[in-house]
């Protein structure tokens, strides 16, 4: 069975489907928390633990993605490096249209779904590009790597949170995994 689907249709089902699995991993760590789940998913309330449900989510995305795409013989150059990226880009995205609006208006779930969601959008178009390009040499390896020290440095932060409002939690008042300290 052929299955024709182009990219671009692709990009906006990607997206869909990728902010639809952020409601799921939002609450895994609250529903089996473990300390396996707290590397991946968010323990808490704060910006930061959010930018990590964002990147396990693309990342969790990419793996039924590359499922359905070898069921229907969809091969493309650079998925493992576009997936990687995708996610990587997919932070700073978010943080520079979330931050200045969180600092104009407060939070309004609706403008913070609304901006997770343009996030990906546009994360997802760079990963258009990528799967366009000409295979790029050590991609597996270099996505990896990539992959274990982003991971390396979210778990770090998780358990070692900076103290600066990116890491506060402030509906517990608190840093991290369990870090409390009520703001000032």
């Amino acid at each position: 069975m052929k299955f024709n689907l182009d990219l671009k249709k692709m990009i906006f089902i990607n997206t869909v489907l990728t902010f639809m699995l952020c409601f799921l991993t939002h609450f895994l760590y609250t529903w089996l928390p473990n300390p396996v789940f707290s590397i991946f998913f968010p323990v808490n309330e704060s910006i930061w633990e959010h930018m990590k449900m964002i990147y396990t989510t693309i990342l969790l995305y990419g793996i039924i993605e590359a499922f359905i795409m070898k069921k229907f013989n969809i091969i493309h150059n650079n998925f493992l490096i576009a997936t990687f990226i995708t996610a990587i880009i997919c932070i700073p995205i978010n943080l520079i249209i979330y931050l200045p609006i969180l600092k104009i208006f407060a939070e309004h779930m609706i403008v913070t779904f609304i901006i997770l969601f343009i996030a990906i959008l546009i994360s997802n178009i760079v990963n258009y590009f990528i799967l366009k390009l000409n295979e790029i040499k050590y991609e597996k390896i270099i996505s990896i790597i990539g992959i274990i020290l982003v991971y390396i440095i979210m778990t770090v932060l998780t358990y070692k949170p900076l103290k600066y409002d990116l890491f506060y939690d402030r509906t517990e008042q608190k840093y991290g995994i369990n870090i409390y300290e009520p703001r000032k």
